[in-house]
């Protein structure tokens, strides 16, 4: 699966197997398939993007029309992919909607010697809070939405730092709709690099939903105590690419 995925050099390449005995029969519970991720370099715990891709596939094209829900058997757990009708005020004509059920990633203890230098890091950024999530990324909060768009971060630095990847996120301005924004760097994982070039546009982890849900568990390690973290969950925002990232 790592060849393959490395072949395809995507950020990530799900792989499927049908894990419930094949059965498609109405009365049969939700159909189960086992599912992983693979990125060019490695294999990760959780990809929202990757799943709900895999879902979209399955409901339009493998399974019949009566299966409403399909379960994911992971590396973190049984997941469920459901069909959902569109929402309020949102035409649903020839469309699919669906929803995952992920879990809460949490945030851990950190020590100051985890975290790199930010400055260095994000080429002069200044971080209102760092955090450490359970699945190794760091979270850094920056004061607003237009330094997580300016941001050229300096992806070397980023390889040699101790977590996973670096999630940088602010507060949205107030009337936008959204509660913040945010990018997201993980050049360990080869997400950074395709097809040998420089990509202009970063990753975006749906799973990164499960981290943002933890801000506020005061569990963290902060640069600034006088400034508590403003994060919050959903609506997000999908931003355009920016040079350089």
């Amino acid at each position: 699966m790592q060849a393959v995925a490395a072949e395809f050099n995507l950020s990530e390449t799900a792989f499927l197997l049908r894990d419930d005995g094949g059965s498609l029969s109405p009365a049969a519970a939700a159909p189960r398939f086992q599912l992983r991720w693979f990125t060019p370099a490695a294999e990760v715990d959780l990809c929202g993007h990757a799943t709900l891709a895999s879902a979209h596939f399955l409901f339009t094209s493998v399974l019949a029309e009566h299966n409403a829900a399909v379960e994911f058997a992971t590396k973190s757990g049984v997941f469920i992919a459901k069909k959902v009708p569109a929402a309020t005020g949102v035409s649903g004509e020839g469309k699919l909607f669906i929803e995952l059920d992920f879990p809460m990633i949490d945030f851990v203890e950190c020590h100051p010697s985890e975290l790199p230098s930010i400055p260095e890091t994000l080429n002069g950024a200044t971080a209102v809070s760092v955090h450490k999530s359970a699945a190794g990324d760091l979270i850094v909060e920056l004061s607003s939405e237009k330094e997580v768009a300016d941001i050229h971060p300096n992806i070397s630095e980023i390889k040699e730092c101790s977590g996973t990847g670096i999630m940088i996120t602010g507060p949205a301005p107030a009337g936008s709709g959204y509660d913040f924004f945010t990018r997201y760097f993980c050049p360990k994982f080869g997400n950074w690099h395709r097809r040998g070039l420089s990509t202009k546009r970063n990753p975006v982890p749906g799973a990164g939903s499960c981290i943002q849900e933890s801000a506020n568990s005061g569990r963290s390690c902060h640069y600034d105590d006088r400034h508590p973290p403003s994060l919050a969950s959903s609506p997000c925002k999908l931003g355009d690419p920016k040079d350089g990232s």
